[in-house]
């Protein structure tokens, strides 16, 4: 972990797509999701909250957006690191080393999180920081080459990943019954059964793999679906980040590096939505499918285009500036997100009065509370800027 006086030359669009998805998340995402469900009668506040929902397995809401984004923009960073790292003249060797020690940081930090509330260490991998850093190193040899070789390294992967689900065997309701699956669990039919919730090879790999670690149980199946195997295809999401973060520095003017990233971003959304609907692959987030990966991976490359335009092109940094303050120390409102939201909430009510959140009524309280402790994380990332004080991994 690094810790920076210095304030770097940063690229304005790249903060503030990573504070959007700070603020989001630090913000749990406004509170609508809990408030939504106190109005039940309204189709309204169910559409908004279901926006702040991940879906249950087949398709994509707003905060399913949350973690590709997130990974996306790791790779978008790796040009802008290798050039801090060339100008500081780190060779290859130790830069290794570095990237190593990251991606040993990264899969620690998330299972510590994760583990949070837990009565001992949650041996999980699908967190967002563990899939980075499981994947990271191969993101980071790509990177190293003179050539643009991260398109065609991100379409083997999820060429060879469908395969792999396309090949392996349906799995049997017999089977399902043995592993005393919930009857409940998400199940696609025809050709999409291969990627059937609890019964597709990823999960067949974490009955193995997980139980390996010490569990206070056997592991049988993951409750929402969520795999690790999932950092494979998600090598591809940090790729294109990677060939974004490539375009933008290599392409001259940020009007046209802004619009070959928006272009290009609904083109593979676009190839995404067409593997889904034609059925050669369902788009599913929680096992990573390609298509998923297709579809988020291009949403984010045109979000990230579009905050070029704004804030590099049009030269509009300060109608982004509370997002790239947020943007600026994400890992700082990760952690704060995972371990200190009851806290912080408690801490309210007790300076301010237990009535705090309820100045709106109680079926918005939810609104309120997230807003107060998301914005009591944006105060404190916002002083660490001033302090010119940057956390990163």
């Amino acid at each position: 972990m690094t810790t920076s006086s210095a304030n770097p030359t940063r690229l304005v669009s790249i903060d503030a797509y990573r504070g959007l998805v700070m603020i989001l998340l630090a913000f749990n995402g406004f509170g609508i999701l809990e408030a939504s469900r106190n109005f039940p009668a309204s189709e309204g506040w169910q559409t908004a909250g279901w926006m702040f929902e991940h879906v249950a397995w087949r398709g994509c809401s707003l905060w399913d957006m949350i973690q590709p984004s997130f990974m996306f923009l790791v790779g978008v960073s790796i040009p802008w690191s290798l050039a801090a790292q060339k100008a500081k003249n780190i060779s290859t060797g130790q830069g290794w080393v570095r990237a190593l020690w990251r991606s040993f940081l990264l899969v620690v930090l998330g299972i510590f999180l994760i583990s949070n509330n837990k009565p001992s260490t949650d041996f999980s991998f699908v967190n967002v920081l563990t899939q980075i850093g499981l994947g990271y190193l191969v993101v980071y040899a790509v990177a190293q080459s003179s050539r643009p070789l991260a398109p065609f390294v991100a379409a083997a992967i999820l060429a060879a990943y469908w395969l792999l689900f396309a090949l392996w065997p349906i799995g049997s309701q017999e089977l399902a019954a043995q592993l005393n699956l919930p009857i409940d669990r998400q199940q696609l039919a025809g050709f999409g059964a291969h990627w059937n919730q609890h019964l597709n090879p990823a999960a067949s790999f974490d009955r193995w793999f997980l139980n390996l670690f010490p569990r206070e149980t056997p592991f049988v199946f993951n409750r929402g679906g969520y795999q690790t195997l999932n950092f494979i295809p998600s090598i591809a999401t940090m790729l294109l980040g990677l060939a974004a973060g490539q375009t933008i520095r290599e392409v001259p003017g940020a009007f046209p590096a802004a619009i070959r990233l928006v272009l290009g971003g609904v083109v593979i959304a676009l190839l995404g939505w067409l593997l889904d609907i034609t059925g050669v692959c369902p788009l599913v987030k929680r096992i990573w499918t390609p298509s998923w990966t297709l579809w988020s991976g291009g949403l984010c490359l045109s979000i990230l285009g579009l905050f070029h335009f704004l804030t590099e092109a049009l030269q509009k940094q300060i109608l982004a500036w509370p997002l790239t303050i947020a943007g600026m120390n994400s890992i700082v409102l990760y952690v704060c997100y995972m371990l200190l939201r009851p806290w912080t909430a408690a801490s309210w009510e007790r300076h301010f009065g237990p009535n705090i959140f309820l100045m709106a009524g109680p079926a918005l309280a939810p609104i309120l509370q997230a807003c107060f402790v998301g914005f009591s994380f944006w105060l404190f990332v916002w002083w660490l800027q001033r302090q010119k004080v940057f956390i990163r991994l």
